[in-house]
């Protein structure tokens, strides 16, 4: 069993947030010793998944709808299971997103240390759009799909 203090801790968290999460349901059964929160292993698995959801951009409301139903059992899988693939789904557009930005930012570092080296930009507007170096097309190209 642990603290709220340890929770905290573990988590990167301020304890107003445990007591929050604890407040809008999201910890379902929590024990208490004498009025004091005790995490069990349920609830520090509960809030890494709870954190992995908000992370994936739910709202608490809908958080809370999830924990709501793992209190419902089997019943609720398939609702469970649509929502975390619509969260991973959700996720890999974002990550795509991000991957396309950096890999911008890889072919413009690229561009300016080229163009330092070489006083200008001919030598880089010679080779636009399809005959840069084959590790540096591949970021073009996927900057600019």
């Amino acid at each position: 069993m642990y603290s709220i203090g340890q929770v905290a801790e573990m988590f990167h968290l301020p304890i107003s947030t445990l007591r929050y999460y604890d407040k809008e349901g999201l910890f379902p059964g929590m024990e208490r010793q004498s009025g004091i929160r005790k995490f069990s292993e349920r609830e520090i698995e509960a809030l890494r998944v709870i954190e992995c959801l908000k992370a994936s951009g739910l709202e608490i409301r809908e958080i809370k709808q999830f924990m709501e139903w793992t209190t419902e059992g089997a019943a609720t899988y398939t609702q469970r299971k649509q929502m975390f693939e619509t969260r991973r789904q959700a996720v890999e557009a974002e990550m795509a997103e991000l991957q396309k930005t950096l890999d911008m930012l890889r072919y413009k570092c690229w561009y300016y240390d080229t163009a330092i080296a070489d006083g200008n930009e001919d030598r880089i507007s010679a080779m636009l759009p399809d005959h840069l170096p084959p590790e540096i097309q591949h970021l073009y190209n996927s900057a600019h799909a």
